[in-house]
């Protein structure tokens, strides 16, 4: 079996001759001590994922993480940091720039080697569809929203707000989309119940409404609803929300982990 490939960049050249010692009989190691070596055999291949230290002298890993996903031909590539600075503040800058993990010296082999497999694993990185739970009485705006947003998202619909407590017993949405107005329950008198769990506490609520008045906006807003879009709905609108959004929470959510797994 073909080996994967990885580039490790570290300044230290004792630290870069030991990790390749001790990873070559798992990957091809392409070993770099500066951003001019890294660059350079960026050139000529293409790693399965870069291991990149924190502290070097002339630039350090949040710089050269931030260079990388400025490339479009490198961003797509994990990066781990390999570092000793284990404090919550860096675990949140370096996942908002986009890093895949951390490894924290002093390390193992075998749990180096787990934590790569991991992030190089196809599986692992399959996408999944993020699911959008609309609200609505009107059957023919929930069979809209679906037509419209069923390619890029799983779109499930409810048209019974009254069920909504029920419906998080099995179903975790990663965005909500509701009505203002509707019998039994309206959309103000959902939030609560979405937001009394507490994997909900920060989920993106958007209000689909009709019903666009300051007032309205200004309620919605205050009950802890994340935005507003006034009916009838623009498509680019729509999904410029849709992804800014979930691209937001996905990112609050993916730090939330990281610091929970590093106990930080």
């Amino acid at each position: 079996m073909k080996k994967k490939k990885i580039i490790i960049m570290d300044d230290v050249k004792f630290h870069l001759l030991s990790l390749k010692e001790t990873m070559k009989k798992y990957y091809d190691i392409f070993p770099a001590q500066s951003q001019e070596e890294l660059f350079d055999i960026l050139k000529s291949v293409t790693p399965d994922i870069i291991l990149l230290d924190i502290n070097m002298p002339e630039i350090d890993g949040f710089k050269i993480l931030g260079l990388l996903k400025s490339f479009e031909l490198y961003s797509n590539i994990p990066v781990i940091f390999l570092t000793s600075q284990k404090d919550r503040e860096s675990v949140i800058k370096g996942m908002r720039l986009g890093a895949a993990g951390f490894v924290f010296k002093p390390f193992t082999e075998t749990f180096l080697h787990e934590r790569i497999e991991e992030e190089i694993d196809p599986f692992k990185h399959e996408k999944r569809m993020p699911v959008i739970l609309a609200v609505d009485d009107s059957l023919s705006t929930l069979k809209s929203i679906h037509a419209l947003l069923c390619d890029d998202y799983k779109v499930c619909t409810l048209p019974k707000p009254e069920r909504m407590k029920e419906l998080l017993k099995s179903l975790t949405p990663d965005l909500f989309l509701l009505d203002c107005n509707m019998p039994v329950m309206s959309g103000f008198d959902l939030i609560p119940v979405i937001r009394q769990h507490p994997e909900h506490q920060d989920t993106p609520i958007i209000f689909l409404t009709s019903e666009g008045t300051p007032d309205n906006v200004y309620v919605a807003l205050d009950s802890g609803a994340s935005d507003f879009i006034v009916k009838p709905v623009d498509e680019e609108i729509l999904r410029n929300k849709l992804s800014q959004h979930l691209k937001d929470y996905m990112m609050h959510r993916h730090i939330r982990e990281c610091i929970d797994k590093y106990h930080l």
